[in-house]
């Protein structure tokens, strides 16, 4: 039994764990790299394993460094089936596609500017995958619901866990055998952190013989929830009331717009804020949300109440909330001088209409763009977070006037206290711990933490190391 590391080792991107059990090979996930032109260049290299020799693939949840290659794989020859929970199914439906397009989009801009590879040293921007492969990919789905173990191959079983980072987001426990050997190794996936609206909190799991244990935050403990939401409220009502501008929310389409649609509501139903108008400017995320509203099954007890009492009246807001699907509906909105929260994707600004925002209002004084999510090194967002005094988008150069706010406590990541807190929950240390997507002095301080707090000694693996697993 073996494993490989073939992403997010040493960075927060592009997930992908490879196994070989007996027999058989398989993923757990396959992410996009995401962060820059650097490394959506490694999107394009060989892979590391034969797709057609894949087996079946885990997914443990949607965000695209964790689902958005898998679309090559069907390009590439795979046939066997991909596994998630019902949740993942419904959203990579949307999100699959949605990249593809973003792609197309892309290749079709690199082929009108002409940009050649040989001129630059890199080669020319080319799709990674089209619709087709998407369609191929969404048609081997199989969906797995929380807590039920399955045989998947000879010597391969597999439990998936509410991970609670984002909708239908899994822990997935593997139960190995090959040879006579056993071994159980847990990929946590990305961990949500506890005590967050919507979603419940992570499950904890009480063994392991192997673990990989993501580490975003694992530097940090998160700004609690109370003064972030006091912050919310300051920057929103400060924007729209004194400064007559617009608040401009670069956000995830999956949870993180979500969540602060559920923060909005309840704000405004509590009186905290005054009347709002609310754009959604993100298909995505308007069939993100839809799909959510679906899910309710998943929804923590609060969240519940609040559903139940918006369906039948005895909770009401001032919130208008807006759903913008056409491009011109979204140019519109840049005929909207002042008093309006704008949502759009992407969360880190490096594409969709966020972008458009951005290049319009970033001059002016007046507005405040609400970074209210992780932002990537190399990432357009990351440079407005680290103030930079312009910034070039869509090949213009702009201005940085605009305030720049940022929120830190509406992360979907468990931070470093809460990290620690579902470690504990083994009944004994994993005999080997391998610490994943985080960025390398992050993951190391983290390693560092671990072992004072629990006596641990967690590993950072690199990309390409492959490990005995028994």
């Amino acid at each position: 039994m073996h494993l490989t590391f073939c992403g997010a080792a040493g960075e927060v991107t592009g997930s992908c764990y490879l196994f070989e059990v007996g027999r058989s090979r398989f993923l757990v996930d396959c992410g996009l790299f995401q962060g820059g032109r650097e490394l959506a260049e490694r999107n394009r290299r060989p892979l590391p394993y034969a797709a057609a020799q894949l087996d079946f693939v885990i997914l443990t949840h949607a965000h695209i460094d964790h689902s958005g290659l898998l679309p090559r794989l069907a390009r590439e020859g795979f046939r066997g089936p991909v596994y998630m929970t019902p949740a993942t199914r419904d959203l990579v439906g949307v999100m699959l596609p949605d990249s593809a397009h973003l792609q197309a989009a892309e290749a079709e801009r690199a082929a009108r500017h002409h940009r050649p590879g040989a001129a630059s040293g890199r080669q020319p921007f080319t799709a990674l995958y089209d619709l087709a492969d998407v369609q191929a990919i969404l048609g081997r789905v199989h969906a797995l619901p929380y807590d039920v173990e399955r045989q998947l191959a000879p010597g391969v079983r597999v439990r998936l866990r509410d991970a609670g980072h984002v909708l239908g987001s899994a822990s997935v426990e593997l139960a190995l055998e090959d040879a006579g050997r056993r071994t159980k190794v847990v990929v946590s996936g990305d961990l949500g952190q506890p005590g967050r609206p919507i979603l419940r909190d992570p499950t904890p799991i009480p063994d392991a013989d192997v673990l990989l244990v993501e580490s975003t935050y694992g530097d940090r403990d998160h700004k609690p929830l109370g003064p972030t939401i006091d912050e919310l409220v300051d920057v929103v009502e400060r924007t729209l009331r004194v400064k007559k501008g617009n608040v401009l929310v670069p956000a995830f389409a999956v949870g993180r717009t979500q969540e602060l649609l559920y923060w909005f509501e309840r704000l405004s139903a509590e009186g905290r804020l005054g009347e709002l108008d609310v754009f959604v400017d993100s298909p995505m995320a308007t069939e993100v949300t839809a799909i959510t509203a679906r899910h309710v099954e998943l929804f923590d007890d609060e969240a519940r109440r609040m559903v139940a009492g918006a369906r039948d009246g005895t909770r009401r807001s001032r919130v208008r909330f807006h759903h913008t699907r056409t491009v011109q509906d979204s140019m519109a909105l840049n005929r909207v001088g002042g008093g309006a929260v704008i949502l759009a994707a992407s969360g880190m600004c490096d594409g969709g209409r966020i972008r458009h925002h951005l290049l319009h209002h970033l001059p002016s004084p007046r507005t405040t763009v609400l970074i209210v999510g992780y932002q990537a090194r190399g990432t357009l967002g990351r440079r407005l977070v680290d103030r930079a005094e312009r910034v070039t988008i869509m090949g213009e150069e702009v201005a940085v006037r605009a305030e720049i706010a940022t929120l830190g406590g509406f992360s979907a990541h468990a931070d470093r206290s809460a990290l620690l807190a579902w470690l504990r929950g083994f009944a004994q240390p994993p005999a080997r711990t391998f610490l994943v997507h985080g960025e390398a002095e992050v993951a190391a301080g983290f390693a560092r933490t671990i072992e004072a707090e629990l006596g641990w000694r967690p590993q950072l693996p690199e990309i390409g190391m492959r490990v005995a697993l028994s």
